[in-house]
């Protein structure tokens, strides 16, 4: 099934009670959509249970916005969590390993970080973080999401 059809699937939640992030939306865009398409890819084997891809933002202190992206998928080796994000590195057949250190990469250049964490049940959690956007533009072609 395409992953399109896929996420009509899903049960997708965004809460939208953060502060917009500082950054180039285009980029910022990319990195959320690996992030959903990651997610959906991660649960199209699934099928005795349900399949959901969680999305939440939240303001983590003052200056910091934070977005979650949590399947009910496969999961992935607790132990290998730390090289996930590594170039190169893939789980999928046909992979290229690049989409999250891509991703990772684009965060960083944000002064932004990546990670992810395995959930005590089925699936995988990623997190982001990103500078609040607060109204003035710092960075030329940096402007809140």
């Amino acid at each position: 099934m395409p992953p399109v059809d896929e996420a009509r699937r899903c049960c997708v939640t965004v809460a939208d009670d953060a502060f917009p992030p500082l950054g180039d939306p285009v980029q910022l865009q990319q990195v959320a959509l690996n992030l959903v398409m990651n997610g959906i890819e991660a649960m199209s084997s699934v099928r005795k249970r349900a399949r959901e891809l969680v999305i939440t933002t939240g303001n983590i202190d003052p200056d910091q916005v934070q977005v979650t992206v949590e399947d009910s998928g496969v999961g992935l080796d607790p132990n290998k969590i730390q090289t996930i994000l590594d170039p190169f590195y893939t789980t999928k057949p046909g992979g290229m390993g690049m989409g999250l250190s891509i991703s990772r990469s684009i965060l960083q250049a944000h002064e932004g970080r990546l990670w992810a964490t395995a959930k005590d049940g089925p699936g995988t959690t990623f997190y982001f973080t990103l500078p609040k956007y607060d109204g003035e533009e710092s960075n030329a072609g940096l402007a809140g999401v």
